[in-house]
């Protein structure tokens, strides 16, 4: 037997076995039905009534495919606030979900985006849904993912942003990647929502992403059927805000965008600060003094690199008449930005973050502009009132039962309404 060429022998597929999946999903999506008098329809019609008279059990009807549901997290997609929105519309069953989120924090870089760079998409476990994780900003990952080269969706019915450490109210919008992600989606025309819990240093624990996950998923699954039917709101995103006990909130609360400014605290930094190595080469001085031995050994050029380095000097040609070279130094300072919190004086108590301190849960319209006109208020409004309108029927009905049940015993129950 004549042994097999180098040119049979199979290959191997050079392409990702995540991307070649997605591809055969669109091309067997896009890959029309046989007709009738087609060989194919004919071997198809014979093969069922073979099993219909063999008595086999039908297949069963898959029903209409699940609407597509794509999820980022300006926290990163090792955030909590995100596994524990994953976890909540997976177990809710109402949709398809897919992740595309960065690899690591950004939480204020705006509506930035990368550009003449390349960019890495990298598959990561999530139960229940596809996920990657993208070396890039909030807003490339949602770009990316409605682009239709990552995922076999070119529009999925809705985009959620969250859910995120710490509120986005007022001008924080403008510094907030979340919300970034959320108008990134709204100008390719999907519906989208941002997410935040009101995060209080020392005080909130991860287990609260669950609890505003729980609280959140009503509105989000009203959200998916308002899309459906043409209800949903149209030009404008809605940045809901969890308080920071989001189990005992007094229900949703239609509110406005409020004018607060985020403080901003700029702190200067010691360039003689110890690094972490400065302070191991501390505790391990035989470690230290060989590093040293080899620091005196090094090139005379290289140290002398570094002696100017030190000294920041910056010789440059002089613009006097003498034609003479003069130095000039050059100062470096290094500094650190924060957000800290401040009271807020504004009484209005339809404003976001005053809601979320009263225990509501905000829900802000929002356009790409950052506000919204009086009629869209009514609109939403409109909305979220008939959004919100089954849950409190149904627990009503609860407490009607239990007081029939029991007359001596009144029991007080509140159910989350939309004030």
């Amino acid at each position: 037997m004549a042994a097999s060429s180098g040119d049979d022998a199979p290959r191997p597929n050079p392409l990702p076995s995540a991307l070649v999946s997605n591809l055969q999903s669109v091309l067997a999506a896009r890959r029309p039905p046989p007709a009738a008098d087609e060989p194919g329809a004919a071997a198809a019609e014979t093969s069922a009534t073979e099993a219909e008279s063999s008595g086999a059990p039908p297949v069963a009807d898959e029903g209409p495919a699940k609407p597509a549901v794509l999820l980022t997290c300006a926290g990163g997609i090792r955030s909590p606030g995100l596994a524990a929105l994953v976890d909540a519309l997976v177990a809710g069953g109402r949709c398809d979900v897919h992740v595309c989120a960065p690899e690591s924090d950004k939480p204020s870089c705006g509506h930035s985006i990368t550009i003449h760079e390349t960019i890495a998409a990298t598959s990561v476990d999530f139960t229940g849904a596809k996920a990657f994780e993208i070396s890039g900003t909030p807003v490339d990952c949602v770009s990316l993912a409605l682009s239709g080269r990552l995922f076999s969706f070119t529009a999925p019915a809705l985009v959620i942003s969250g859910i995120n450490a710490g509120p986005n109210c007022g001008y924080e919008m403008f510094h907030s990647s979340a919300i970034a992600a959320a108008r990134e989606a709204l100008l390719y025309d999907v519906p989208s929502i941002t997410i935040s819990l009101n995060w209080k240093k020392d005080e909130s624990k991860d287990t609260d992403f669950k609890d505003a996950a729980l609280v959140c998923l009503p509105l989000i699954h009203a959200a998916l059927e308002g899309i459906e039917k043409g209800t949903f709101l149209r030009g404008c995103l809605l940045n809901i805000g969890v308080p920071s006990s989001p189990t005992t909130n007094k229900g949703f609360k239609l509110t406005k965008q409020s004018v607060c400014c985020p403080a901003q605290s700029w702190q200067g930094v010691s360039a003689s600060r110890p690094t972490p190595a400065t302070h191991f080469m501390g505790m391990h001085q035989s470690l230290g003094i060989q590093l040293a031995q080899l620091g005196k050994d090094a090139s005379a050029a290289g140290a002398a690199r570094r002696t100017n380095a030190q000294r920041k000097i910056v010789e440059v040609e002089s613009v006097a008449a003498t034609g003479k070279r003069e130095v000039r130094e050059v100062v470096k300072k290094l500094f650190r930005a924060e957000f800290i919190e401040k009271e807020h004086e504004c009484l209005d108590e339809d404003i976001d973050l005053r809601a979320l301190e009263n225990g509501f849960i905000s829900v802000t319209p929002l356009n790409i502009h950052g506000h919204v006109e009086p009629e869209t208020g009514v609109t939403a409004s409109d909305w979220l009132s008939a959004a919100v309108a089954p849950d409190k029927a149904k627990e009503d009905s609860v407490v009607t039962a239990e007081e029939q049940d029991a007359p001596d015993v009144a029991e007080e129950k509140e159910a989350p309404s939309a004030t």
